[in-house]
């Protein structure tokens, strides 16, 4: 095969002549170092034309434990994340926990089609059972019905499903309850995968077709994997057959689905940062997480922010990923230990800023008193004090 000669970041390279002219090329260290990065290295292809999210727009997000970040970086901001607020909505108490595409599929089609299992699947974070609540479906449809933009985040490919009814459970079922005769794991293909996406977005464009959907997948690996396997591997595999299904899908729909957007939260972590991850080695550090929901807000968002603050970011999460080499393995205890005592100093520096704050607001209203004339009343008080004071002195002096 026949090479050519190309100029990429200002250094010649050699590539295949069956490339193009302009080919996407996988950035070294000195590409990352480019103003540019951004655009040309970690969201090319991708990104809106304009943003379209404002503070008011409706926004529903869940899926996997990285679309709690998502919610969490756009509420703070003051957007209008529906799944933020205060409704019965399994989507909102959950929003983190429903973490594969059949899960997710769940949802739509229980909301606007009153669709659901015919056994008791679907569990909290401490397996209380959440049942089939028509009170919470009504408003999971009216989120759905409301929102005008959808960010769903994926997170894994290995179910556990009531073999009888073929129905999946949310999660892994409790110990408790496991009936072994009838429940069992499995990992979901790459073809289930492909088709619950692509039910997923058909039930949205019939139900609510001027929606906007975001696809994510979550960077965050398995903490446990019922494969017999490592749990390395398993998670490789579980994380391919969505990466690989959304980006299929997103090929063969993008160009006739102007509603559709892909956001590479997963690519940008888990290729362009060298540590990237707390020491437990699942969790994103807080720079690299920062500059995700950064570069969202830029794109996505208006009036979002500039590219220099999101370039910014990026040099600040490449500056503390070197910080963390040079500091060298820590252990997870000490990790969070160290957390802890972070978090306990910050809570006890806010209790000692606003105790200070209180006390300043009560000296101010006390000088401020004392800068006023007395009142009448006052005058008063103070004349039959001084009275009895002078009685009292001339008694003491004629006794």
């Amino acid at each position: 095969m026949g090479m050519m000669d190309v100029v990429i970041d200002g250094i010649a390279r050699k590539t295949s002549v069956s490339y193009s002219n302009r080919p996407s090329i996988y950035p070294d260290n000195g590409s990352l170092e480019k103003d540019y990065v951004v655009d040309r290295y970690l969201t090319k292809g991708f990104m809106p034309n304009a943003p379209f999210v404002t503070k008011s727009t409706p926004i529903v997000a869940f899926g996997s434990c990285f679309a709690n970040n998502i919610s969490n970086h756009l509420d703070t901001r003051g957007y209008n994340v529906l799944t933020k607020k205060d409704n019965k909505a399994y989507v909102t108490a959950m929003g983190d926990g429903i973490v594969h595409t059949s899960a997710i599929r769940q949802q739509f089609e229980w909301a606007w089609e009153n669709s659901f299992p015919t056994e008791a699947l679907w569990e909290g974070y401490d397996h209380e059972e959440f049942g089939y609540s028509e009170e919470a479906r009504l408003d999971t449809k009216k989120l759905f019905d409301t929102a005008e933009v959808f960010i769903i985040t994926l997170g894994l490919s290995e179910i556990w499903y009531d073999e009888p009814t073929g129905e999946v459970f949310w999660r892994t079922p409790p110990k408790g309850k496991l009936d072994p005769s009838r429940h069992k794991f499995r990992v979901a293909t790459f073809t289930e995968t492909k088709e619950n996406i692509y039910a997923v977005r058909a039930l949205i464009e019939k139900y609510n077709p001027q929606a906007k959907v975001v696809i994510t997948v979550s960077p965050i690996p398995l903490a446990a994997s019922f494969r017999p396997v490592s749990c390395l591997s398993a998670n490789a595999a579980s994380k391919s057959i969505i990466r690989a299904a959304v980006d299929e899908f997103y090929r063969e729909t993008k160009d006739l689905d102007p509603n559709l957007y892909y956001f590479p939260s997963y690519d940008i972590v888990l290729y362009a940062f060298d540590n990237q991850f707390v020491p437990d080695r699942r969790h994103i550090v807080k720079p690299v997480l920062d500059f995700n929901m950064k570069i969202f807000e830029r794109y996505f968002c208006t009036p979002g922010i500039n590219d220099a603050d999101l370039l910014t970011s990026f040099r600040d999460a490449q500056a503390f990923g070197r910080k963390a080499a040079k500091r060298g393995p820590q252990s997870v205890e000490k990790f969070f230990a160290a957390k802890a005592s972070r978090r306990t100093e910050a809570v006890e520096a806010r209790k000692e800023t606003r105790s200070a704050e209180r006390q300043a607001r009560r000296q101010a209203r006390i000088e401020a008193r004392r800068k006023l004339p007395p009142s009448p009343d006052r005058l008063q008080r103070l004349e039959a004090r001084r009275a009895k004071k002078l009685e009292a002195a001339s008694i003491s002096a004629a006794d």
